[in-house]
């Protein structure tokens, strides 16, 4: 009996033992695993409640944790856990402002109702395309692809314009013109716009700098200007990895705006561009302060002039949209966009942006180093520093749109056309079959 009980104790003690090296390490790697919750439960709630999509497994990029996760609910709120207990998450759906991460629901007001009505591309019948732009976007969905390959492109949606009317547009199965589709990184270029929007109504201009209080060193200098370029100097690692400055704005802070301004200089302001998802978001939280909008600033400003009655763009539970990041919109609507920066800002006759804005938005940004070079601001350049084009079978003036997956909204001036390509393709950073239909295209067109 007494080799019972003292084998007994043995087992106790290694039991207490393991679980507390189990809840160290746990404790040690929990932000790490919060992200991966995060992710899951922001995008399951997205996938459900924004787009209309039954299967988020399906839609977005891998998570690592995959395995070992938990998803249960659809937006009111979803829940993400690991092992079905650890590490929770929660995304809240709000009518108008999409899905947001946070402890508790957000409270983030009403938002404004955006009409189609200013936008002639929602009720556009669908065209009827020409032979030569069928067989382009034909080819940008794969078709000459065995199903293995058409499945790694992953095109789900295109739309060709051509001196503002469509003439081209097709989507993959389960998808159609009246599926909001995530744009990622090419929520940063609509930035630009709506920054522009607020510099022709006085509320902001490029060269504001003083930005936020609490910077009284060498943060102060930054500008508005600098946030859309990646000048800011900021420190930043756009890496996609668990626990990274980018993972953890997204999926561990509820104050996106508050954390990156936290964040200290790496580099002189305007002295070199690094990407960061950072300097897009802290912008519009700095334009939220400006105008007094909260979540509600896009609706209020780029959505609503232009009748994007489809889009939504996420806020942080503290009520900054995500800026760099999250903005939903039909094909249509993202074309719509393309367009009015091709009309300098024009739309329906009236001029929502300062003259020459789109010039100087796509003015090269002038530093000595860089990590993306043709970045302007916050549009990407076929006309690299150097003088090569990125893509040089497209014309020099072309310039676009970019965000993770595939996504892309490219503009050609001297063509008059815009071309959107939607889709979820992780392989292949910078498609070649996207450039080859827009060359396709505007061989079609003459």
């Amino acid at each position: 009996m007494r080799l019972l009980r003292r084998a007994v104790s043995v087992v106790a003690l290694l039991a207490l033992v393991l679980i507390a090296a189990f809840t160290g390490v746990y404790l040690w790697q929990q932000p790490i695993l919060l992200t991966g919750t995060g992710y899951a439960a922001h995008n399951a709630c997205a996938v459900t409640e924004v787009a209309g999509r039954e299967d988020p497994a399906t839609d977005l990029p891998e998570n690592p944790l995959v395995p070992y996760l938990d998803v249960q609910g659809a937006g009111d709120p979803t829940t993400g856990t690991l092992l079905g207990q650890l590490a929770r998450q929660r995304a809240w759906y709000t009518e108008g402002f999409g899905c947001t991460l946070a402890d508790h629901r957000p409270d983030l007001g009403e938002a404004a109702t955006v009409a189609a009505g200013a936008n002639p591309l929602t009720d556009a019948a669908a065209p009827v395309a020409e032979p030569g732009v069928e067989a382009a976007i034909s080819r940008a969905f794969g078709d000459d692809l065995d199903a293995a390959d058409r499945d790694a492109l992953g095109t789900r949606g295109v739309v060709v314009l051509k001196n503002g009317v469509l003439v081209g547009e097709r989507y993959a199965d389960g998808f159609d013109a009246s599926t909001p589709q995530l744009g990622w990184s090419m929520t940063k270029s609509v930035t630009n716009l709506i920054t522009g929007m607020l510099v022709q109504q006085g509320v902001v201009a490029l060269d504001d700098d003083h930005l936020r209080p609490e910077w009284t060193d060498g943060r102060a200098d930054i500008t508005v200007d600098q946030l859309l370029r990646q000048t800011s100097g900021l420190e930043w690692d756009e890496t996609y990895d668990l626990g990274t400055p980018i993972t953890r704005m997204l999926y561990l802070e509820e104050d996106m705006g508050d954390y990156v301004a936290s964040l200290p200089l790496e580099h002189e302001p305007g002295t070199v561009q690094e990407y960061s998802s950072g300097n897009t978001t802290l912008l519009c939280d700095i334009l939220v302060e400006r105008t007094g909008l909260g979540a509600d600033l896009p609706r209020r400003t780029l959505l609503g002039a232009l009748g994007l009655s489809s889009a939504v763009m996420e806020p942080d539970a503290s009520g900054t949209p995500v800026c760099s990041s999250y903005l939903w919109a039909t094909p249509r609507d993202w074309a719509a966009i393309g367009q009015f920066a091709l009309q300098g800002g024009d739309w329906n006759g009236v001029q929502l942006l300062p003259d020459g804005w789109m010039p100087q938005s796509l003015e090269p940004t002038d530093v000595a180093e860089t990590d993306d070079p043709g970045l302007a601001s916050t549009w990407r350049l076929n006309t690299l520093p150097d003088g090569s084009l990125r893509w040089p079978t497209l014309p020099e003036d072309t310039y676009y749109a970019s965000g993770h997956d595939g996504q892309k909204v490219i503009v050609v001036p001297s063509e008059q056309l815009v071309v959107v390509r939607m889709g979820f393709t992780p392989e292949v950073d910078d498609d070649p079959s996207v450039v080859r239909m827009v060359d396709e295209v505007i061989d079609a067109l003459g």
